[in-house]
């Protein structure tokens, strides 16, 4: 009977050890190839940038008091130094406990304090002192901690959309646009190459100006994201993210950072909720000497909005 017991013991070991060999070799080959796509992206990604160097930072960050992870993303045109405004300013929320994410767009003409310099645009914070600086007026003016920043070139915008989707992105382009974008789009349902979604999401120069920009700044961000959170998408990522890492100037750390893409990428965009500062009625057209048309915006308001959307 015990010799039976350890012939089939045996057997049982012996049926394993190829399937288990077979699961390492799987894991080792899916890893190898992984990183081969990694650096392949990033060598591709370092001959469009050649030899320009990140602008280096200092960051105070820190959880939200709601124990919240709150990123600072915050898109920019030129070279991201000091000079730079910057062009779109939003904030991820990643909530760990419910496993969501949400979006919220400052408006760049958004009339604030910001410490130290007095009332300006808010965008021009960064340029006056960096993400430190922006991070400093955000909690000043709306109360809420952020405990990372991402700058992100848009140059890696388009390298990533032409490699992601070389078809394009299908977009329902709602008027005619070309002023100051750099493209031409005509009206309708197309699909758009990285240059012409990049200045579909910029495009301001019509009736509704800044409102419309950040509403289709929001839209692109949920299509992109929910498109790339499809199957046939999983092989391209690693080479994805190698692409886009050397255009991002951020503090998070690569496995902070590919945790918190993974998990975005991962929402279609009907679970991706924004929001966008000023709310409705909580703001005023002005026009100010040295800053041209400015949103004064109802301080109060605005900060109770953002932290409601925030909790709920």
């Amino acid at each position: 009977m015990r010799y039976e017991q350890r012939q089939q013991r045996r057997r049982k070991k012996s049926v394993w050890k190829p399937i288990l060999g077979i699961i390492a070799l799987l894991i080792l080959s899916i890893g190898a190839y992984s990183y081969f796509q990694y650096k392949q992206g990033v060598k591709q990604s370092e001959k469009v940038i050649g030899d320009k160097k990140k602008q280096e930072y200092t960051f105070s960050g820190q959880k939200d008091q709601y124990g919240g992870t709150n990123i600072l993303l915050l898109g920019i045109d030129k070279d991201g130094g000091r000079n730079s405004r910057s062009d779109s300013i939003m904030i991820a929320h990643y909530n760990q406990g419910k496993g969501t994410y949400k979006l919220t767009s400052i408006m760049r003409d958004s009339y604030v304090d910001i410490p130290g310099h007095g009332k300006h645009k808010i965008n021009a914070a960064f340029a006056m002192g960096g993400p430190e600086l922006l991070r400093k007026t955000i909690k000043e003016n709306f109360d809420l901690d952020i405990q990372y920043y991402a700058i992100i070139d848009f140059q890696g915008f388009v390298q990533v959309i032409d490699e992601a989707f070389p078809e394009g992105v299908e977009i329902n382009v709602e008027k005619e646009m070309s002023e100051y974008i750099g493209v031409r789009l005509e009206p309708g349902l197309q699909r758009l190459d990285g240059e012409h979604l990049l200045g579909y999401a910029r495009f301001r120069h019509d009736a509704v100006g800044d409102f419309g920009r950040v509403e289709r700044q929001q839209k692109v961000v949920s299509k992109v994201a929910s498109d790339l959170s499809s199957v046939e998408m999983v092989p391209k990522l690693p080479k994805l993210v190698g692409i886009v890492v050397p255009f991002v100037n951020t503090n998070m750390s690569t496995g902070d950072m590919l945790f918190m893409a993974k998990g975005f990428i991962g929402k279609g965009k009907e679970d991706i909720q924004t929001f966008r500062i000023p709310v409705k009625n909580g703001y005023s057209d002005a026009r100010v000497s040295g800053e041209g048309a400015v949103l004064k915006i109802d301080v109060q308001k605005n900060r109770e909005a953002l932290h409601q959307f925030i909790t709920e």
